[in-house]
C-alpha cells in the first residue's frame, strides 16, 4: 500500500476567495450598516463630555480587544491558515468555505463549539444594543465599526503575507482526518 501524501496547503486555489471572500463580505456587510448609527453623533454634534470621554475610551478598547486580540492574533490568521487546506477539503466543506473559515464546519469539536459560542455572543450583544438609547448606542457602534476595521484589514493583511508565502504559525483545528492526510509520515 502507497503513503498518502501530505495535504500541502495553498492559497492559490478559487475556494479561497470564496472562503475568505464570503467572511470579509460579512465583515464589510457589517461596517456599512453600523457605521451611518455610528456616525450619527458626531454628525449632530450635541456629545456631552462624558459621551466624548466613553466613546473614545470605547473605541480604544475595541480597536485593542475587538481588533487587535481577537481579529489580528486570533481569528484573522486561524481564517487564512483554514482557507490554505479548502482546496483538499471535501465538496459540501468547499461549498461551506466561509462557516469553514470561520470555524463553524469542519473543524475540530472544541473549535466548532468556541465559533459557535462567539458567534452566539456576538447576536446577543447585537440584539442587546439595539435597546440603547440615543446616543449611547453610536457610540458602542462606533467601537464595533472601529473593531471591525482592524479585523478587516488583518484578514488582508494575512492574506497578503500568506499569498508571499508566509502562512500563519497557527493551528488551524482541522478535524482529524484532515490532519492525518496533512502530516508527513
Amino acid at each position: 500500500m502507497s503513503e498518502v501524501p501530505p495535504i500541502v496547503p495553498s492559497l492559490r486555489s478559487p475556494v479561497v476567495l470564496w472562503g475568505l471572500g464570503g467572511v470579509l463580505l460579512l465583515l464589510g456587510r457589517a461596517i456599512a450598516r453600523l457605521t451611518p448609527m455610528a456616525l450619527e453623533p458626531l454628525e449632530r454634534g450635541d456629545l456631552s463630555g462624558l459621551h466624548l470621554a466613553f466613546g473614545g475610551i470605547w473605541v480604544a478598547g475595541m480597536v485593542w480587544s475587538e481588533g487587535w486580540r481577537g481579529f489580528h492574533q486570533r481569528f484573522a490568521p486561524r481564517a487564512v491558515r483554514r482557507a490554505a487546506y479548502l482546496h483538499a477539503a471535501p465538496l459540501p466543506v468547499r461549498l461551506l468555505a466561509p462557516l469553514a473559515c470561520m470555524g463553524l464546519v469542519w473543524a475540530t469539536p472544541r473549535r466548532r463549539r468556541a465559533s459557535a459560542l462567539v458567534l452566539c455572543f456576538v447576536i446577543a450583544a447585537i440584539v442587546s444594543v439595539r435597546w440603547l438609547p440615543y446616543p449611547w448606542r453610536g457610540l458602542v457602534d462606533a467601537g464595533v465599526v472601529a473593531g471591525l476595521g482592524v479585523g478587516v484589514a488583518s484578514l488582508l493583511w494575512h492574506l497578503v503575507r500568506g499569498w508571499s508565502g508566509t502562512l500563519p504559525a497557527i493551528d488551524p483545528d482541522l478535524p482529524d482526518q484532515a490532519l492525518q492526510a496533512s502530516q508527513p509520515r
